[in-house]
C-alpha cells in the first residue's frame, strides 16, 4: 500500500474515532455537520401532564335531607301505605325473608314504594347469682329490623300475600303488618340528644 494513501487513511479514521455519536459520515469517514439537538433547550415541565385533557365534572351536590313522602290515603277497593315488619335475632334470615316478600311483591304486581333496615336494638339479659344480690350480663341478644313499605295493595290480593307470607316465615322471625304513620318515618334515625340540646340553646 502507498504509504501516503496509508498515512491518509489513518488521518481519516482518526477523526472518525474523535467524531461524536450523532455526526453523520460521507462515503470515506468524513464528518459532516448534523443538526443540533433541539429538545435539549426546551422546557421539560410539562411532560407527563394529562387531566388537562378530561372533561370538567360538575361539583358533587350536597344530599338532600331525607324527606317523608306522602301517604297513600286508603279507598274503598285498595288499602293505603302498608308496612311490612320483619325482625328476628338472626341478620342472614331476616335478610333473606325481607328480600324474598320483596321479590313476591314484585311478582305480584304489588307496587313497592320502599325497602329499608331500622336501627339494630340491643337487649342485655341479665341474671341473678344463686346467693347473692348481684346481677351480671350473661348475653346481649341484637334485635334486626327489616320493612317493606307497600302502597295501594289491593283489598281482593292481601289475603292471599299474607296466606303465602305466613306460610314462608321462617322460624324465629316476627312478621308483622301496619299502616304507615309519621312516628314509623322518625323510627329511621337515631336519635342525637346531644345534638338537639345544643339546637336548643342556640334557639333561645
Amino acid at each position: 500500500m502507498n504509504p501516503v494513501l496509508r498515512k491518509q487513511v489513518l488521518s481519516q479514521a482518526l477523526l472518525l474515532c474523535r467524531a461524536p455519536a450523532c455526526s453523520q459520515l460521507t462515503a470515506w469517514g468524513g464528518v459532516a455537520q448534523t443538526q443540533e439537538r433541539r429538545y435539549r433547550g426546551s422546557r421539560t415541565e410539562g411532560i407527563g401532564r394529562w387531566r388537562h385533557l378530561l372533561s370538567r365534572e360538575a361539583p358533587k351536590k350536597k344530599k338532600d335531607k331525607h324527606q317523608m313522602q306522602s301517604i297513600t290515603a286508603p279507598t274503598s277497593v285498595a288499602y293505603g301505605t302498608l308496612n311490612v315488619n320483619v325482625s328476628g335475632y338472626d341478620m342472614t334470615v331476616v335478610e333473606h325473608y325481607a328480600q324474598y316478600i320483596h321479590n313476591l311483591c314484585n311478582r305480584l304486581g304489588i307496587s313497592v314504594a320502599e325497602s329499608y333496615a331500622l336501627p339494630t336494638q340491643s337487649t342485655e339479659v341479665m341474671l341473678m347469682q344463686e346467693s347473692g344480690t348481684k346481677m351480671y350480663v350473661d348475653s346481649l341478644l341484637k334485635t334486626h329490623k327489616r320493612v317493606i313499605q307497600l302502597s295501594s295493595l289491593k283489598a281482593t290480593l292481601c289475603p292471599v300475600l299474607m296466606d303465602v307470607l305466613v306460610k314462608n316465615q321462617p322460624e324465629g322471625v316476627n312478621l308483622s303488618v301496619k299502616e304507615h304513620t309519621e312516628a314509623d318515618f322518625l323510627a329511621r334515625f337515631k336519635a342525637r340528644p346531644e345534638l338537639e340540646g345544643l339546637v336548643a340553646q342556640i334557639g333561645q
